[in-house]
């Protein structure tokens, strides 16, 4: 028995199946393509709101009460205040989203989120897309729900169709979202982040801010002279611009 052992050890090495050689070691993590990298950092961020769902709540919460504030600070002035409904509008929005920005970077720095996406092979710009995205849709959700209080409040009417508001509203949210998304990603790691963050975001801001409330009030209060189609243009060449801008740009503020 024991003679015919290394026989039945020298048949079953025998017998084994040879490997090939891209088989001897395994074979690396294909790069995700940019729509599915983009849906999976998508669904990542929608999944962490809707867990935790602590900044819709205060973003929401903190939105209304600035709308309050300047109806208190204005008076019974009830022509001033449906006047200047849209830019008081687009004034809780913006500084709304410097609270959601701020947070939804904040949870990706102490988690360490960002290190982890580095040593998977998903694109920068994939990263940029999907958080930008988010953003993007939570403004603009935000902003629907404040649309119907700033009527309430400011006795503000629609003048052209709602499809028009609606347009406007995503596509200023979008304006607002690109570069907070990266502002916010490099604002995270100073000390100041909430002080950092608006004064970079801001200025840029200016031409689409300045885009969105023109659209907005021709919407709101009427557009006689047709001057609704040139302010969307200026509104939608700012987005292709800087989402354009900021996807080049966000490779560096990952690797910093």
């Amino acid at each position: 028995m024991s003679e015919n052992t290394p026989v039945a050890v020298a048949d079953s090495a025998h017998d084994r199946p040879t490997l090939r050689p891209g088989e001897l070691t395994p074979s690396p993590h294909e790069p995700l393509g940019m729509l599915a990298a983009t849906w999976a950092i998508m669904r990542k961020d929608l999944l962490l709101e809707w867990r935790g769902r602590a900044r819709v709540n205060a973003t929401i919460f903190f939105a209304v009460l600035t709308l309050l504030l300047f109806s208190f600070a204005v008076g019974p002035y009830h022509n001033l205040l449906a006047q200047n409904a849209p830019g008081y509008l687009w004034l809780a929005i913006l500084l709304s989203s410097v609270l959601s920005l701020g947070e939804s970077q904040r949870i990706e720095s102490e988690n360490a989120a960002f290190e982890g996406l580095r040593l998977l092979a998903v694109k920068a710009s994939a990263v940029f897309f999907g958080k930008a995205l988010v953003n993007t849709l939570f403004l603009f959700g935000l902003g629907l729900v404040l649309v119907p209080i700033a009527i309430a409040l400011y006795s503000m009417s629609v003048a052209l169709s709602p499809w028009a508001l609606v347009a406007t509203l995503l596509l200023g949210c979008a304006a607002i979202s690109a570069p907070g998304t990266l502002y916010a990603a490099i604002a995270v790691q100073a000390r100041a982040r909430d002080v950092v963050l608006p004064l970079l975001m801001f200025p840029i801001l200016v031409p689409g801010l300045l885009a969105a409330v023109k659209a907005t009030t021709l919407v709101v209060q009427g557009d006689p002279m047709g001057q609704l189609a040139s302010w969307m243009v200026l509104l939608v060449t700012f987005n292709l611009v800087y989402w354009f801008l900021c996807a080049l740009m966000f490779g560096r503020v990952m690797e910093e």
